[in-house]
């Protein structure tokens, strides 16, 4: 078997991200994933990630790139990178998918090579769960492999920031590990920041997450609080925008969702909690956050209900339910919320989003209408939850009776914003 010069385990919204950019680099590049129908489609052209387009799956089977389902590649790797998926069990970090990955790897590893985390988890991960896994083989740490953690920085949909031109923070169980990590993505990267060790970087990361959930929770609160005195608050937000220091702009919607925002604060706070400390402005975010779905809902119940409007038996049609802008992801989408209340005051609800064909809510699939401006003249009331680029937010203003904006983004006599 010939050797390669990285291989990548988990070939998901990180993991392909780093392999291709590993390939244009000019490493010869093994992904590995467990999942038979993401490793077929990559090897017959096919991309599951929407930041990868075919074209660039093709690129890479050209530059050498290969898929497998077959750990035995990592005993010819110079470097392994784990970029598998940790997320919540009953609100607890779930660690599963990095010790099932550890143990392959550990199973296969040789002297010499660099072993390096990007899933997100607490601080003292690397080294109290991985770092065991990989020791069980006897080799050791810093002496026979290097071991690093590297968080991962993906935006999906973010066309400006890559993996290329986005600083890469690194570390290392030991300075010559952090060394050897900072020079392997030094070849990938524009910028590397090497951090003081291993658990800095693994906080760095949740800090990152949980910068956004409180400050998002802020403006949430914020706007629920504006409409309670008749304040317009996206106004507020205009005007507070303007200043040229000391204040980052942060938006309303309807709650928060993704793989990040919703679940990386809760490795931080529940690390605190193991350590007998409170972690009270993460659980205060997360609650107001929680509460935006209710909150939206009520507000549809109140348009519905005005001048003598019935709800029960209303139709209301969802416009957009990813959790963010112009991608095809609904993980921990607040329209999840929206729709399972909508549904216990009898509403009819329907959906359109031009990145996803069929939405489930508790088993039950919501109404997919293809025809927007057919389902925007049916419904008593239009709810936009998520601001898609192609959507043509002025032509629906234009034909609905009445619009719940979450976002801010539409103007009209029938338009009500958050």
């Amino acid at each position: 078997m010939f050797s390669v010069d990285l291989v990548v385990v988990g070939l998901g919204y990180v993991g392909l991200p780093l392999a291709r950019r590993a390939c244009a680099a000019g490493l010869r590049v093994t992904g590995v994933d467990t999942d038979t129908g993401v490793v077929d489609g990559l090897m017959a052209g096919r991309s599951h990630v929407q930041d990868a387009a075919a074209a660039d799956i093709a690129t890479m089977l050209r530059q050498g790139f290969t898929a497998t389902t077959d750990f035995t590649t990592v005993s010819t790797a110079d470097t392994v990178v784990i970029c598998v998926p940790t997320g919540l069990v009953d609100g607890e970090p779930d660690l599963r998918a990095v010790m099932a990955a550890g143990n392959e790897v550990a199973a296969r590893l040789r002297p010499g090579t660099l072993v390096v985390l990007e899933s997100t988890s607490y601080p003292g991960t690397t080294e109290e769960v991985l770092l065991p896994i990989l020791e069980s083989t006897g080799l050791v740490a810093g002496v026979d492999f290097n071991l690093a953690y590297s968080p991962e920085r993906i935006d999906p949909g973010n066309g400006e920031h890559a993996l290329e031109n986005t600083p890469k923070v690194v570390s290392g169980l030991t300075p010559l590990c952090a060394k050897r990590c900072e020079a392997f993505y030094a070849e990938l990267v524009d910028s590397v920041v090497v951090a003081a060790g291993l658990r800095e970087a693994e906080t760095a990361k949740l800090l990152e997450n949980s910068y956004r959930l409180v400050n998002i929770a802020l403006v949430n609160e914020l706007a629920v609080l504006c409409a309670r005195l008749d304040v317009d608050v996206w106004d507020v937000l205009r005007c507070a925008a303007t200043k040229p220091f000391g204040y980052q702009a942060f938006s309303p919607g309807p709650g928060v969702g993704g793989h990040c925002i919703p679940v990386d604060p809760r490795y931080l706070a529940n690390r605190a909690r193991a350590e007998g400390l409170p972690c009270s402005m993460i659980t205060a975010a997360q609650e107001v956050n929680a509460g935006m779905p209710g909150y939206v809902v009520r507000r549809a119940r109140d348009i519905l209900a005005r001048d003598g409007g019935t709800v029960y038996g209303s139709r209301v049609l969802l416009l957009g339910v990813t959790y963010k802008p112009d991608v095809g992801d609904t993980r921990q989408t607040p329209a999840t919320g929206v729709v399972r209340q909508l549904r216990s005051l009898g509403v009819r609800v329907g959906f359109h989003d031009p990145y996803v064909s069929g939405f489930l809510v508790d088993g039950e699939p919501v109404c997919a209408e293809s025809n927007v401006d057919a389902a925007v003249r049916a419904a008593d009331l239009v709810v936009l939850l998520q601001d898609h680029r192609s959507l043509d937010l002025a032509r629906i203003g234009r034909q609905a009776r009445a619009v719940l904006d979450t976002r801010g983004r539409m103007d009209g006599e029938h338009v009500e914003r958050l």
